[in-house]
């Protein structure tokens, strides 16, 4: 039997609590989910778990429902973050999608010297980690903070969260992409370094051309920081941010962990 879909609601969940819909949240039910009266379907507001709940009137801008029973108890994703340079609309649209997925519990844009696409909408960002909550079964939503200098991110971030630097440049600004020399290790040796299950973690990847010469000094004068690399290939920022939370998640998050 499919379950019943999922929707994010922004109110406390009790037993017998009614649930009132916004217009848009209601069109959504009714028109895009099909839903009518008497249909079940599952909420979730980032802090009560999963909740069956009833459609119990429907109307053009209006659906009410009623709240059963739990039908999971709240559960955190592990304490990843993800610092990120912005890049173009869509494809910055795609990295906070994944990373909802992928079930991080912090983005954070950062602004780079090579950072172009410097633009964000918030409301935007928060509808899309809605929508990829509701379609993985995440019981919360990941924070999204203000977009930031890398320079002021990296002097108010924790000193002991361990901070995957990609870093694919070497150190010699003369050849294509640094040289060979002063290339990063592989990802993977940094984690196991790490230590699996750790889950307290970040990833920063930065913009389309990379870090320049003086954000990679910075970075590797910082405690804490690993410079790793994701293999032979220079991969866009996008395809980057999907290789590092998974590879992240294998070894120090949640993939290993029973349903």
């Amino acid at each position: 039997m499919k379950p019943a879909p999922r929707l994010y609601v922004n109110e406390p969940l009790v037993m017998d609590g009614q649930i009132a819909l916004s217009g848009e949240a209601s069109h959504y039910v009714m028109k895009v989910m099909r839903r009518r009266v008497g249909d079940d379907l599952r909420l979730f507001n980032g802090q009560d778990g999963e909740w069956r709940a009833q459609i119990t009137e429907a109307g053009k801008k209006l659906a009410t429902l009623i709240v059963g029973t739990q039908t999971r108890a709240f559960a955190r994703v592990p304490d990843l973050w993800l610092l990120f340079a912005p890049v173009k609309k869509s494809r910055t649209e795609f990295i906070v999608e994944k990373a909802t997925e992928l079930g991080t519990a912090v983005l954070h844009p950062v602004i780079t010297s090579r950072t172009t696409a410097r633009a964000l909408r918030d409301e935007r960002m928060q509808m899309i980690c809605r929508e990829a909550a509701e379609q993985t079964e995440r019981l919360d939503l990941p924070q999204i903070l203000p977009p930031q200098p890398l320079q002021e991110a990296l002097q108010n971030r924790e000193a002991d969260r361990p901070l995957i630097f990609c870093d694919e440049a070497g150190d010699n600004q003369e050849k294509p992409w640094g040289g060979t020399k002063g290339r990063a290790r592989p990802m993977l040796e940094a984690l196991r370094e790490i230590g699996p299950g750790t889950q307290k973690g970040a990833v920063l990847i930065g913009p389309e051309g990379g870090f320049s010469p003086e954000e990679r000094a910075m970075l590797r004068a910082q405690s804490c920081v690993y410079p790793v690399t994701l293999g032979p290939r220079i991969l866009r920022s996008d395809t980057a941010v999907l290789a590092a939370l998974s590879l992240w998640q294998s070894v120090c998050g949640d993939w290993q962990q029973q349903q």
